[in-house]
């Protein structure tokens, strides 16, 4: 006997189709799912749907095609320099129309208009597919008239990919920038630090990146987020990595100015806190440092600056315009009311608002200071830059770029129109988190952000771009598709949201290509292959982590079927460094922890069982001698730390072995860390992204010690030995 079908689930179905909705997907475990309609409703309701009704879905539905089905252009046009794709020009039947674009230069480029076809015969609407010309990459304009109408629409024209890619296989290292410190920070790694750094690993060593966590601005006051992937904004930098000492300001202030700051620095530079659950360890404070940084900041502020300087100061503001005026307004008036908008008095919660208005007239001080905080932020981090190409580099920094934002911080207020109110940013179950995960990110909405000619993505990635040779785009999937959860929903309650992917990668491509940089995607886990095929196409390299490179029967991949384009590792920060994970370590503190979702002997079992795979492989691989193949925790309390330090080293003898275009090495692992910076699943129990750079005992690494340390040079050795065909030290 035959169902018959339900009419409100087909138009819940159809309105979900039509703006890019998964109702069903694939699961971790391969089984087909349905997404709850309550789901559905709730993901069409933060798009200004209404479908909560049978007959609300359907009126929603016409009420698309009816304004699809209108005479003019696309909102927003994005497409390649090396097959441009026609345009859908709509028009009232037998209507003349002009068809040109207006390039980013001021040039005027006749487009001749295709021929018509009836697309609506009750609305006399015709189809016209009109092909473009050959154009040059950019941001131009397309204009289509007639008699009496006049429309306009952002036209993108994006390279096939950048060109600019990795070439010969190059290596970098991997940071936390924070847990990087030396003897003159503030407790906290700096850019200063990370100019040392690239410096002396270009010089020593031969380096030509180093990857760094995300630097997207925090919270302007205590408590601080201390995950650097829950920005306020992803469009300004963090001002905890200055040091102050570097501003040019500094150099003009008194002396008893001077020895108040020195106070403020030995105040932040001691701040470190002891766990005493994890190992007795140190923990960095970042409300503590920011709070003595910022009174040395505003202290150096008020030193008058040069016409050269200021000149400078002027051109900045100008280039940043009213993304920072917001970001500079939010900031000062989340330091007297909390860092959280949605908090603020009504009055306040608009940045259009008169009370606004009034709130920066009368503290134009404070928001001159936030302002000039990003200022010189920017010129330290471009120092940086610029230090690491001239020590040898052939890329410098590859800053990380985080997949969202707080939904309470600056980007959010700033720009509330394009992000999904009532929707979170997470991911569904999957073997390793099987009750799935809420990233507490609010989404771009896609149809905002075509509205907007994508400008704000086009912001973000050249903001990224301006002071880096490359960058990884975290979770890069997410360019494709997101996984919406309704507030008050479980993760898994969620619902796959597809985005314009050919659009966004085609922009970073074009913003690659101008800032001559390269692209590695986060493109771990459940992926579609097609998504990842396309982006090799595209140019951006992938991500591809020892532990994870297993063939379908789950065996380790020999080096020689890794794939070339991507950047290879030994970890990443969401795994214990190796010290600890070829040691077993990572398991018996999830079992402390109360982490396990199986059986701790099973864990254990299975734990081992991947180890001895790969250890098997290094040895078949030729870096790692025979008889030191077994494990090092075979005794469980007596752990052969000698052993775990050879078998690191063959790890990255392993990597030098693969095609991959970049390899890197964790600075943690070079140090012999034990230590994870994040453990996924906890909050308080860890004190994630608050580890201070440490060996294997736990006792912080400066970085002068890295300078020195025989280990740090041997474990790098191993991915640029001579004999494995790697380049030796640069002269610098």
């Amino acid at each position: 006997m035959s169902v018959a079908p339900d009419p409100a689930r087909n138009h819940l179905s159809e309105l979900a189709a039509e703006v890019g909705i998964a109702t069903q997907y694939d699961d971790w475990r391969g089984g087909r799912r349905q997404v709850a309609d309550d789901t559905v409703i709730a993901v069409l309701a933060a798009l200004d749907l209404d479908a909560s009704t049978s007959e609300t879905a359907e009126r929603a539905a016409s009420e698309r095609r009816a304004a699809a089905s209108r005479p003019g252009l696309p909102v927003c046009w994005v497409t390649r320099d090396d097959h441009p794709e026609s345009v859908p020009v709509r028009l009232p039947a037998g209507r003349a129309a002009r068809v040109y674009v207006e390039t980013e230069t001021g040039d005027r480029l006749d487009v001749a208009l295709g021929p018509g076809t009836t697309v609506d015969a009750a609305d006399g609407v015709e189809l016209h597919p009109t092909p473009l010309p050959d154009l040059p990459q950019g941001y131009h304009l397309l204009r289509l008239e007639t008699d009496d109408h006049r429309w306009s629409a952002p036209l993108i024209v994006t390279p096939a990919r950048p060109g600019r890619s990795a070439g010969a296989q190059q290596w970098g290292l991997a940071i936390q920038l924070y847990s990087v410190r030396s003897r003159g920070s503030w407790g906290i790694g700096d850019f200063d630090d990370l100019a040392r750094l690239g410096r002396w690993s270009a010089a020593e060593h031969g380096a030509d990146y180093i990857l760094i966590n995300p630097i997207h601005a925090a919270e302007p006051r205590a408590p601080i987020e201390p995950s650097p992937y829950l920005p306020v904004s992803r469009r300004f930098v963090n001002p905890i990595y200055l040091r102050p000492e570097l501003i040019p300001e500094y150099a003009g202030i008194d002396d008893a100015t001077r020895r108040v700051i020195d106070g403020l620095r030995y105040t932040a530079a001691t701040s470190d806190r002891t766990d005493d659950d994890i190992w007795g360890s140190a923990r960095i404070d970042r409300d503590a440092i920011w709070g003595a940084k910022l009174r040395a900041l505003q202290l150096i502020f008020a030193e008058p600056r040069n016409d050269v300087r200021e000149k400078a100061y002027q051109a900045f503001l100008e280039r940043e315009g009213v993304d920072l005026d917001h970001f500079a307004a939010w900031c000062m008036i989340a330091e007297q009311y909390g860092s959280d908008w949605r908090a603020w008095p009504d009055a306040l919660q608009d940045p259009d608002s008169v009370a606004v208005r009034v709130f920066v007239h009368d503290h134009l001080g404070r928001l001159d200071f936030h302002r000039w905080l990003q200022w010189v932020t920017d010129e330290q981090l471009a120092r940086a830059q610029q230090e690491c190409l001239d020590a040898g580099m052939r890329l410098g920094l590859m800053p990380d770029l985080a997949v969202g934002v707080h939904p309470g911080g600056a980007d959010t207020w700033g720009r509330k129109h394009l992000y999904a109110d009532g929707i979170s940013v997470g991911a569904p179950p999957d073997a390793y988190n099987q009750n799935g995960q809420n990233w507490s990110q609010r989404p771009w909405r896609p149809d905002r952000l075509a509205a907007d000619g994508y400008q704000p993505f086009v912001r973000l990635v050249r903001s990224v771009l301006r002071h880096a040779g490359a960058v990884r785009i975290d979770h890069i999937i997410g360019l494709f598709r997101l996984w919406w959860i309704p507030d008050g929903a479980g993760p898994g309650a969620g619902a796959y949201l597809h985005y314009d992917y050919a659009a966004l990668v085609g922009i970073l491509a074009l913003e690659a290509e101008r800032a001559g940089a390269v692209v590695v995607g986060e493109d771990l886990g459940t992926v579609d292959p097609r998504a990842r095929s396309y982006l090799g196409e595209r140019g951006i390299l992938g991500t591809s982590i020892l532990w994870f490179e297993n063939d379908d029967d789950g065996m380790p991949k020999p080096p020689g079927s890794w794939r070339e384009s991507c950047l290879a590792s030994a970890t990443t920060h969401d795994l214990p460094p190796n010290a600890a994970y070829l040691a077993g370590d990572h398991v018996r503190l999830r079992a402390r922890l109360g982490l396990l979702t199986r059986p701790y002997e099973d864990e254990v079992a299975a734990d081992r069982q991947a180890r001895s795979a790969w250890l098997a492989e290094l040895v078949a691989a030729g870096v790692l001698a025979e008889q030191d193949q077994h494990l090092a925790d075979e005794a469980e309390h007596r752990i052969d730390r000698d052993l775990v330090d050879r078998q690191l080293i063959a790890l990255h003898r392993y990597l030098a072995l693969t095609p991959a275009q970049l390899i890197n090495v964790a600075l943690v692992d070079a140090t012999g860390d034990r230590r994870a910076q994040n453990l996924p699943g906890t909050t308080d129990q860890y004190p994630n992204w608050r580890v201070p750079l440490s060996d294997s005992t736990g006792r912080p690494v400066s970085l002068e010690d890295v300078f020195t340390l025989s280990r740090v040079a041997e474990v790098i050795g191993a991915v640029t030995r001579s004999d494995l065909g790697r380049a030796g030290p640069r002269n610098s």
